[in-house]
């Protein structure tokens, strides 16, 4: 049976998004991540059909990362596809770590951001919690930036894209090529697939044993992947970002153990004309997850 039977079995009967409509779905998609906003919750037929198109026109520089070979002092480069076989090797190793999550339960996170702005190099930065329902049945409370949000249950036709839910993630495969197809969400392509790739790791989740593994192992697959071997995140560690061409997101690995960090982006101010938006105040963000746990209400921690 075809990967993807499932996947089209869910929409055979829905009618084909119209071009302003599959573009209005990129732009909503990538607002939700640029900005780190409530996970996106989309309806049957947008999970489905949506693909997700980067809106910036500046693109991660291309690069490779120096690394000392295992036998001598040797210096080596790795690709960006090397990059993340290695950060797979590592996670498959480490292992998630954290318990599975029950529906009725919450995903706590503490994350550190800083954000510079490319104008005056000035920097800002917040250490967020958030609780955020596992299956989104019941209210969340988010923090972003420093300001609270209290969200309510996601709506009766409304569904995550990737799933939270730990059984609907244990239903994903774990094999990079399997998984890159379901990344692609049956007619996407590339760009799609490295967008949704970046989903899993914007949106706190618990995953089951190979997942996260076989994300990186299936990006790595994705032609034009390139790495920024200058990137620092967060919390100050030296990293390598791994991005996608003329995309605002990128992941952060170690620079020397290729463990993931976090997630870099790129962003504005907004202010609206009427109809015609004003992008300014540019700025590079980087956050990096200072801890994720499974907990039984809103404001409890670990």
């Amino acid at each position: 049976m075809d990967d993807l039977t499932a996947v089209r079995e869910l929409h055979d009967d829905v009618p084909e998004l119209t071009e302003d409509a599959r573009a209005a779905a990129r732009v909503r998609l990538q607002r939700a991540v640029l900005q780190e906003r409530r996970p996106r919750a989309l309806s049957r037929r947008l999970v489905l059909r949506a693909t997700v198109a980067a809106t910036a026109t500046a693109a991660v520089a291309g690069g490779v990362l120096l690394a000392t070979d295992a036998d001598g002092p040797r210096m080596t480069a790795l690709s960006a596809a090397e990059v993340l076989q290695k950060a797979a090797v590592r996670a498959r190793a480490a292992g998630s770590g954290t318990p599975a999550p029950r529906n009725d339960q919450y995903f706590y996170t503490r994350t550190f951001i800083t954000r510079t702005y490319d104008k005056d190099g000035r920097t800002r930065t917040w250490t967020d919690e958030s609780w955020t329902s596992v299956d989104g049945s019941r209210p969340s409370q988010r923090e972003e930036h420093g300001k609270v949000h209290n969200d309510p249950p996601l709506a009766e036709n409304e569904v995550m894209a990737p799933p939270t839910e730990y059984a609907a993630l244990a239903k994903w495969p774990t094999d990079p090529d399997r998984l890159l197809k379901w990344l692609r969400m049956g007619a996407g392509d590339d760009r799609d697939a490295f967008m949704n790739a970046c989903q899993f790791f914007v949106v706190p989740r618990v995953m089951p044993p190979g997942l996260e593994a076989a994300i990186f192992e299936a990006v790595a697959k994705i032609p034009g992947i390139r790495t920024d071997r200058d990137s620092v995140d967060a919390l100050g560690r030296r990293g390598v970002a791994v991005s996608y061409p003329k995309f605002d997101f990128s992941f952060v690995f170690d620079a020397r153990t290729c463990a993931y960090l976090g997630m870099r982006s790129k962003g504005s101010s907004v202010t609206y004309h009427g109809r015609k938006a004003e992008h300014h105040d540019w700025y590079h963000e980087v956050s990096g997850r200072l801890e994720l746990a499974v907990v039984d209400r809103i404001g409890q921690r670990p």
